[in-house]
């Protein structure tokens, strides 16, 4: 990894850059938080930073799926929507929509958040922050996962919608996130759904979806 961004430099964004710059020295990390005493915080633990807005600042650099190498969202907003809310809304209106009570009933364990999100989780308590994601088992419990939760939220078939999913993947304990790439193909899929979109990041555990139409102007 040449380059990773990491978006939120609060609690969970600093313990990410730590992590992650103890196993890859040789990477590029730049931490990007809007908050101008957090940033110094942090400059003083010798992190690149750029003191701004992150979903501003991913409208504004991120140009191709090669740069940066990983992206690692870190604030309480769901980063893969609100990039992709910018990059359409040149030529498309979107509009959230409520995911339903018949959804909610397939979702595991989902709670509402702010801005239409819904978060999903394979667990009914509050995991390690330092959780390793095995393969095969919770750490927790020590059992076999009910479900690999990105492979089902994206087998989710359902007339009414299109369900597209960000596989997080795991980079160091506790921390997640995905390659530009996977940004740009689920725009992809969107602009050609043709029909409302569950739009989901998820991991192993634990997911944020949001549900929504887009038109074009």
């Amino acid at each position: 990894m040449k380059s990773i961004w990491i978006i939120g430099g609060g609690r969970f964004g600093k313990r990410a850059a730590t992590l992650l710059r103890t196993r890859h020295p040789a990477s590029e990390i730049t931490v990007i938080e809007k908050d101008l005493q957090i940033c110094r915080g942090l400059a003083k633990e010798a992190f690149h930073i750029e003191c701004r807005e992150g979903i501003r600042y991913l409208e504004l650099n991120l140009k191709s799926i090669g740069t940066p190498d990983w992206i690692v969202p870190a604030i309480p907003l769901h980063v893969a929507f609100e990039w992709i809310r910018v990059k359409l809304s040149q030529d498309y209106d979107l509009h959230s929509l409520d995911i339903s009570a018949s959804l909610q009933t397939v979702l595991p364990n989902p709670m509402a958040g702010g801005r239409g999100q819904i978060f999903v989780s394979n667990a009914d308590f509050i995991c390690p922050e330092n959780c390793s994601e095995p393969d095969e088992i919770c750490t927790v419990t020590g059992r076999p996962r009910p479900r690999i939760l990105h492979e089902f939220l994206a087998q989710i078939h359902a007339e009414e919608f299109t369900s597209v999913v960000i596989c997080s993947r795991q980079m160091a304990a506790g921390v997640g996130g995905y390659p530009p790439r996977a940004l740009f193909e689920a725009l992809g899929k969107i602009k050609s759904a043709g029909r409302p979109v569950l739009l989901s990041t998820a991991c192993r555990c634990h997911g944020i979806s949001n549900l929504f139409t887009i038109s074009q102007k």
